[in-house]
């Protein structure tokens, strides 16, 4: 490990929005048992889950706060941030149909309070800022996905109001292979006689909670400011997945949901005109005209990767790397040791 790349987080004071989720709370575990913070704080709106987790945590008390606060509120950001080296902001309305039947709810979650944490680390002079954003905000064919995708251009954006203060990057990635709500986790908990499938040709990226802290850690030490770190990950049929978590059921082909679609995609093609891979990542920059002072990015990426190919996309259907049901058992058997 470099010592670029092992002081990124020692000494220093992280926050993370939607912290007691299931990326922010497995992300906090990690950062106390492997990176030396000085301090890390969990916003979040729930009370009830910050409680369990402080008891979870009871070990690292010293380590850990707490403080209850919405990202729609930017006075309760303006005194979380004080002091703050880090913000890690995963706080997200994420479930595709419900925020279709509420769109205006995810606009002011997603959006609205995406801008608000910007404008809080710009006046509280946090350094770096991370956004946690996902696949869905590539080509987005859902109101969730086009929230994210504002909130992906946001946070390129303001590196522009911040050229020497803050800087912001986002990171996107796809579906978790045990968070909370997820299909894997309903499969795990539940017998199933009968499961309907809404697409029988449907993939998904998947990704573990390994994996997006290592992500995370990447993006933190490398940004420059408006970069948008993928990861390479596998794919897998919805179908296997079926096979590997409820072998003797039923399959009911139920028809696509409002807002879903049937592949996933993490890097588009006119992306991939601005884009470096950097061996277990994608790096995608900003636009020239849109950070016109960050143009020496692309001669730092060009050094340490290569550019992609124009009309590369990467797709879940298209991928190189593929998790067959076996191999979905093993990674959920260690999900299930590490993060349960």
């Amino acid at each position: 490990m470099s010592s670029k790349m092992s002081g990124v987080f020692k000494n220093k004071i992280i926050l993370i929005t939607g912290g007691t989720g299931s990326f922010g709370k497995t992300f906090a575990r990690y950062l106390v048992e492997n990176e030396n913070p000085k301090k890390v704080i969990i916003l979040s709106r729930d009370e009830f889950k910050q409680h369990l987790m402080k008891m979870e945590f009871a070990k690292q008390e010293s380590l850990m706060r707490y403080f209850l606060g919405d990202v729609r509120d930017l006075d309760r950001l303006q005194r979380a941030f004080h002091g703050v080296d880090i913000v890690v902001h995963a706080a997200a309305l994420k479930q595709v149909p419900a925020v279709e039947y509420d769109p205006f709810e995810g606009v002011k979650t997603n959006i609205l309070g995406s801008q608000n944490v910007i404008t809080a680390c710009i006046d509280q002079g946090v350094e770096k800022a991370l956004l946690v954003s996902s696949d869905k905000a590539a080509e987005p064919v859902n109101l969730y996905g086009a929230t994210k995708m504002c909130a992906e251009k946001l946070f390129v954006a303001s590196n522009i109001y911040s050229p020497h203060g803050t800087k912001f990057s986002a990171v996107r990635y796809g579906n978790f292979v045990l968070s909370r709500g997820s299909i894997t986790e309903t499969l795990l908990r539940d017998t199933h006689d009968n499961v309907s499938i809404t697409h029988e040709e449907m993939t998904r990226f998947w990704m573990t909670f390994d994996g997006s802290h290592q992500l995370v850690r990447y993006a933190l030490t490398e940004m420059e400011g408006g970069e948008v770190f993928v990861p390479k990950i596998p794919s897998m049929k919805i179908t296997d997945l079926f096979k590997a978590l409820a072998p003797k059921a039923k399959h009911k082909v139920g028809g696509l949901r409002a807002g879903e679609r049937i592949h996933e995609i993490l890097l588009t093609e006119e992306e991939s005109m601005r884009s470096f891979d950097v061996g277990k990542y994608f790096v995608i920059l900003p636009h020239k005209t849109i950070a016109p002072k960050q143009a020496k990015h692309y001669e730092k990426y060009a050094k340490i990767g290569k550019a992609t190919k124009h009309g590369f996309r990467y797709r879940s259907d298209t991928n190189e790397d593929w998790l067959a049901p076996e191999d979905l058992k093993k990674v959920l058997k260690l999900e299930v040791t590490k993060h349960s």
